[in-house]
C-alpha cells in the first residue's frame, strides 16, 4: 500500500504553500477551451485558500525552447483559474527571483497567485539544485495535485518534494487511491482492456499487465498484429506484421502467467478509412484480402461483455476500434456501457485513463460512471507499465 501524506496532515493556515498543479491546458486565441485540469485543481486551491493559507500556484505550459515567450506565459491562464474557482488570482512575471519573492510578500493569508511557467527557466526540466531551493525559499511546505505531470523527475514536481515538507493535494490522493484499487492492490477478478493502434507503443504495458490480471482483452489495430501472429489474413487492416513474434512471446508470458489473452472472434471489415463506409461483419477465417478490420464484431462484443460480467476490477486504456469514426464506435461505445452498468450497480471498480480513452468514454457518454478516469496521459500509462513515478516516489518516501 502507498503511504503519502495529504492535505488532512498539513497544518497551512499563514504558511506558504506552494502548490503544482496541471494547467497545461488547450487554449485558442487566448481563451482556455477546456478547463478540465483547472476543475480537478480546484478542490485544493480552495481547500488551502479557506484555511489560511498563502495559495502559490506552480504549473509549466507548452515546450517553450528559449526560455520566456508570451505564447507559453501562464498570464491568460490566471484569469481562467479565477473564473474557474470563483477566487481572484494574483500573477508573477517569473517563477523565481526579485518579481516572484516580490509578488509572495504582498500576499495575505487566504490570497492565490499563480507564478510564471517554471519551464521559462532550464532548471526545471533538469531538476536543478539552485532552481530547486530558488523555488523552496518561497515557500513553507509544499503540495503535489499534479499527478499528470508525476512521471517527469523535474524541480517542480520532484525536487520540491525532497526540499521542503511534502503532501498530496486532493486530485494526486484521489489517483493514487484509485490506482491502488484498479493493479496495486485489487479486488481479484481483474480484467483489463486494451485497445489502440499499435503494439509497439504498448510493449512494456502489455508485458506488464499480463503478470498483474487475470485476463486481458485486446483491441483496436494491435488486436490484428496478435491475430496475424496466428496466421489469421488481416487483409489490408493496420498491423505490424514485423511483431509477430513478439506478440507470440507476450502470448506465451500471459499463458505462464495463467492470464487468459481475450482476442476478437469476428471483425467489422469496411473497404473505406471513414465515416458511415460500407461494412460487413465476417469471421476471422472469412476477411476478405481488400478489407480492413476497423472494429471488433457482434460476437467479439458478447465474449467481452462476459469478461466484463466476471471481473471486481477492471482496468481500461484504449479504444476498440476505430471509434472517431461511425459506425465503428459500436464495441467501445457498448462495451463501456456495461463497464459504467456494472459500476453503477456496486459490481466493479473500474479505473481508465489516457486521451483516447478519455475522449471514447465521453463519446459513449459514462466517463462519470467509471470509478475513475484519469486526465493524465504519460503518467497514467507508465503507471500501467509498472514504471516507477518520480513525483510520486518522492511523496511516498517522505
Amino acid at each position: 500500500m502507498t503511504v503519502f501524506k495529504t492535505l488532512d496532515d498539513a497544518n497551512a493556515s499563514g504558511k506558504r504553500v506552494l502548490v503544482r498543479v496541471d494547467l497545461n491546458v488547450p487554449v485558442a486565441n487566448g481563451e482556455v477551451t477546456d478547463a478540465t485540469r483547472i476543475e480537478r485543481v480546484a478542490p485544493t486551491i480552495l481547500e488551502l485558500s479557506k484555511k489560511g493559507a498563502k495559495v502559490i500556484l506552480l504549473a509549466h505550459f507548452g515546450r517553450p525552447k528559449d526560455g520566456p515567450t508570451p505564447e507559453f506565459s501562464l498570464k491568460p491562464i490566471a484569469q481562467a483559474v479565477s473564473k474557474v474557482i470563483g477566487h481572484s488570482v494574483q500573477f508573477a512575471e517569473d517563477s523565481v527571483g526579485d518579481k516572484a519573492a516580490e509578488a509572495v510578500a504582498g500576499l495575505k493569508n487566504g490570497d492565490i497567485l499563480l507564478l510564471e511557467n517554471t519551464r521559462f527557466h532550464k532548471g526545471e526540466e533538469k531538476n536543478d539544485q539552485a532552481y530547486v531551493e530558488a523555488l523552496a525559499a518561497l515557500g513553507d511546505i509544499y503540495v503535489n495535485d499534479a499527478f499528470s505531470a508525476a512521471h517527469r523527475a523535474h524541480a517542480s514536481t520532484e525536487g520540491l518534494a525532497r526540499a521542503l515538507p511534502a503532501y498530496a493535494g486532493r486530485t494526486m490522493e484521489a489517483e493514487l487511491q484509485a490506482l491502488e484499487k484498479g493493479l496495486g492492490n485489487p479486488k481479484r477478478p481483474v480484467v483489463a482492456i486494451v485497445g489502440g493502434a499499435k503494439v509497439s507503443s504498448k510493449l512494456d504495458l502489455l508485458g506488464n499487465l499480463v503478470q498483474k490480471v487475470d485476463a486481458l482483452v485486446i483491441g483496436g489495430g494491435m488486436a490484428n498484429t496478435f491475430l496475424a501472429a496466428q496466421g489469421v489474413n488481416v487483409g489490408k487492416s493496420l498491423c505490424e506484421h514485423d511483431l509477430a513474434g513478439t506478440a507470440r512471446e507476450i502470448m506465451a508470458k500471459a499463458n505462464a502467467a495463467n492470464c487468459t489473452i481475450i482476442l476478437p472472434v469476428d471483425a467489422i471489415v469496411a473497404w473505406h478509412f471513414e465515416a458511415n463506409a460500407p461494412f460487413h461483419a465476417y469471421g476471422l477465417d472469412a476477411i476478405p484480402d481488400d478489407g480492413m478490420i476497423l472494429d471488433v464484431g457482434p460476437q467479439s462484443i458478447e465474449r467481452i461483455k462476459a469478461a466484463i460480467d466476471d471481473a471486481s476490477t477492471l482496468v481500461w486504456n484504449g479504444p476498440l476500434g476505430a471509434f472517431e469514426l461511425h459506425p465503428f464506435d459500436r464495441a467501445t461505445v457498448a462495451a463501456a456501457r456495461h463497464v459504467a452498468e456494472r459500476t453503477k450497480a456496486g459490481h466493479l471498480v473500474s479505473v481508465a485513463g489516457g486521451g483516447d480513452t478519455v475522449a471514447a468514454l465521453n463519446h459513449a457518454g459514462v466517463a462519470d460512471d467509471f470509478s475513475y478516469v484519469s486526465t493524465a496521459g504519460g503518467a497514467f500509462l507508465e503507471w500501467m507499465e509498472g514504471k516507477p513515478l518520480p513525483g510520486v516516489d518522492a511523496l511516498t518516501k517522505r
